[in-house]
């Protein structure tokens, strides 16, 4: 009795130990800041509870069948067709666990579905390679940028160290203010992509001639990095995406000074040459 208590004592600890240690993994979800994500990984957590506690029962049951049961140790093949009670049992059980586990997962499928009533809403518009974003509705409408990888050339050739934020940096940031919803409405110019930013519980495909729209409210003040998620051509490692979160007085300052330099003449000598520049670096890459 003493050694059951032991082993099972062993048991719980190592599965607490492997939790923390799972919770706290570099390869699990990011840290939550919203309501959405917030949702998703908790059901995350509960429905890998439930799978481990499947496996735990099911293995036990098979593996304590085959050693107490052995041929070895005396015991002969019993002879039967079926069970209609256990046939019963294994059938509704999983019924249950399936419906307990839909029930949940359907809820925050339809809150990610609810996009009424955002207090900002931006469009995001997927190229190859990059995003182009429009602030429609909200304080800060009428700003439109682009934003492009801005991971330095020499770190892509494998001539400089890769940074800490290596192919997850842009030039502008999507900037939103913190405890707002905002409403993402999205398309594409070319081929799909999916516009994916993990810790704010959003992932929603870009589709050309469709429009597709999401939403989030971030919850803390931050940057947050996510990628292109649909595989949209040679460059589809080179379009992430950032959103920087910002209280409202300094996303007020923000939008502020991102329009008043809209309104600034554009100097085209300036974009022609850094546009050939773009273009010499390019053809040397492939050179190379």
């Amino acid at each position: 009795m003493r050694n059951k208590s032991v082993a099972t004592l062993a048991g719980v600890t190592a599965l607490a130990l492997y939790s923390s240690m799972a919770v706290g993994s570099k390869y699990n979800f990011q840290e939550p800041q919203s309501i959405i994500a917030q949702d998703i990984y908790d059901q995350h957590i509960a429905l890998l509870w439930i799978c481990l506690a499947i496996f735990v029962v099911v293995f036990g049951v098979m593996f304590y069948s085959i050693l107490k049961h052995r041929k070895s140790v005396g015991y002969k093949a019993a002879n039967f067709h079926h069970s209609t009670t256990v046939e019963v049992i294994w059938t509704v059980i999983p019924c249950i666990i399936l419906i307990v586990m839909a029930l949940p997962a359907t809820k925050t499928v339809i809150a990610m579905k609810d996009t009424s009533s955002p207090d900002m809403t931006i469009k995001a518009t997927g190229y190859q390679w990059m995003w182009g974003y429009d602030y429609l509705q909200g304080e800060g409408e009428g700003i439109s940028f682009y934003s492009k990888l801005s991971t330095p050339r020499a770190q892509l050739d494998g001539k400089e160290p890769r940074g800490e934020h290596y192919l997850l940096e842009v030039d502008n940031h999507v900037v939103v203010p913190v405890g707002k919803k905002v409403r993402v409405i999205l398309t594409a110019n070319d081929v799909i992509h999916a516009w994916w930013v993990p810790a704010l519980g959003i992932k929603q495909d870009a589709i050309p001639g469709f429009i597709r729209d999401t939403w989030f409210t971030a919850d803390t003040p931050g940057i947050y990095r996510g990628q292109c998620a649909e595989l949209c051509g040679k460059d589809h490692g080179y379009m992430p995406i950032v959103v920087e979160v910002l209280d409202e007085d300094a996303y007020s300052e923000w939008a502020a000074e991102k329009l008043a330099s809209m309104k600034e003449p554009v100097n085209l000598a300036a974009v022609a040459a850094d546009a050939d520049t773009a273009k010499a670096a390019e053809k040397d890459s492939e050179n190379n």
